[in-house]
């Protein structure tokens, strides 16, 4: 079982990894979407106590998903999150910023073990109702069964559903599941530093892109931002 106060990594997040996670999100295959459709992106976060100050961020950040993507036709975002002693919580599907932003604000932290089982199981039961272009999860550690979460995550695979994985810090052991899981599913894997605010900015709405409007998108927004053109160069075709 990974320990919240286990030794971190040295220095994840760094330019090499964010390069990394953004390449494999360009070659992700786009999920198939009817002309006109909005995209549909889970957006999952690890609500204990250890993140709070990182779910404040996130708070702050997460607009830019819908402000990028509303060109593209639109993204449909719905929060879970888990806290605490088996809470877990979804909330309706939203389109713009600030419904999402006042349903985060009232979100308080507590102290709990992981439920990454009861996101994946989610994502798969929402991906059934209709299509989920993308599952993003936001966490730092995991303390669960391995062999669940990769055999859910072998499902989403199945499915077509990509899970973007920001991991907060880097810890070891949750970095193999993590990476297991991304891998599984086609997606990608990215630690970053709770104080990198614009490193997951960047990412989030890579992925945002991604789910609202496929690989082509995300390289005709990565030609229009110096950014990010600079992490994606000779990486996306």
């Amino acid at each position: 079982m990974a320990s919240k106060h286990k030794p971190l990594t040295p220095a994840p997040g760094g330019d090499d990894d964010v390069s990394t996670f953004l390449a494999k999100v360009a070659a992700t295959p786009a999920p198939a979407r009817r002309d006109g459709s909005r995209g549909r992106l889970l957006f999952a976060m690890d609500a204990t106590a250890s993140r709070e100050p990182s779910w404040d961020q996130a708070c702050q950040i997460q607009g830019s998903m819908f402000e990028t993507t509303a060109s593209l036709g639109g993204l449909d975002v719905q929060l879970c999150y888990y806290r605490g002693f088996n809470e877990f919580h979804a909330s309706a599907w939203v389109a713009d910023a600030r419904a999402l932003a006042a349903q985060m604000s009232r979100v308080r932290c507590a102290g709990g073990a992981t439920q990454i089982g009861r996101v994946l199981s989610h994502a798969l039961a929402q991906s059934t109702e209709r299509r989920l272009n993308a599952l993003v999860f936001v966490g730092d550690c995991m303390e669960e069964g391995a062999d669940r979460l990769c055999t859910m995550a072998g499902e989403l695979g199945l499915l077509g559903v990509p899970a973007f994985i920001f991991h907060e810090g880097g810890e070891q052991v949750a970095a193999r599941i993590f990476r297991e899981i991304a891998r599984l599913t086609r997606g990608a894997y990215c630690p970053f530093q709770p104080s990198s605010a614009e490193q997951l900015r960047q990412l989030l709405t890579a992925v945002a892109v991604f789910a609202a409007g496929g690989r082509k998108a995300l390289q005709d927004y990565s030609r229009q931002h110096a950014d990010l053109t600079r992490l994606l160069a000779h990486q996306v075709d």
